[in-house]
C-alpha cells in the first residue's frame, strides 16, 4: 500500500528488536553448550525449549502468512520441542540460524510495498500482514525475555 513506508520500517524495527531489550543475538550469543538444557529451578523452560518455541511459532506465522493451504502444527505439543536440549551445539546454531532466516523473511514480507498490511488474508479469519507482524514481535519479545531470565538464573548473561 503507498504511503505506509514508514509503518513497515517501524514494524522491521520491532521485529528485530533491541532499543529497550536485548535483541535475540544478544541473548543467545555464547549461551554456554553445558547449559542449553538446563531449566532453572522455578523456572518451567530450558533455553533449548524456548529458543525452538521461538522458532517454531516464528516459522508457523511466515508460513500461515504466505501460504493459503498451510496447516499449523497441533496445539500444544507442534509448538515446542520433545527434548529439554539439542542433540548438540550444532542442533543449537541450526536453530538460531533457521529462527534468523525466517526473520529475514518476514522482514521482507513486511518491506514489499505489493503487500497490503491492512487486508485480511483470504484463507483466514480476519488475520492480516500487520498483525502478523505485530504477533511476531510481541510473540518474540514475551519468550526472548524467558531466555534471558533462564541465562540470568544460570549464571550466563554477561555482567
Amino acid at each position: 500500500m503507498a504511503g505506509d513506508s514508514e509503518l513497515r520500517r517501524q514494524l522491521v524495527e520491532l521485529l528485530r528488536g533491541g532499543h529497550a531489550h536485548a535483541t535475540f543475538d544478544q541473548t543467545v550469543k555464547g549461551f554456554p553448550q553445558d547449559l542449553l538444557a538446563v531449566r532453572p529451578a522455578g523456572m518451567p523452560h530450558s533455553a533449548w525449549e524456548l529458543l525452538e518455541h521461538l522458532r517454531i511459532t516464528q516459522n508457523d506465522i511466515l508460513l500461515f502468512s504466505t501460504q493459503s493451504n498451510y496447516v499449523s502444527p497441533k496445539w500444544p505439543e507442534g509448538y515446542w520441542p520433545s527434548a529439554a536440549g539439542p542433540d548438540g551445539v550444532a542442533e543449537w546454531a541450526q536453530s538460531v540460524k533457521l529462527f534468523l532466516a525466517d526473520l529475514a523473511a518476514m522482514e521482507s514480507l513486511v518491506l514489499d510495498e505489493s503487500k497490503d498490511l491492512h487486508a485480511p488474508f483470504p484463507w483466514g479469519d480476519g488475520q492480516t500482514l500487520l498483525r502478523e507482524a505485530l504477533l511476531v514481535a510481541d510473540h518474540t519479545s514475551y519468550h526472548l525475555g524467558q531466555l534471558l531470565l533462564v541465562r540470568r538464573a544460570l549464571g550466563a548473561w554477561p555482567a
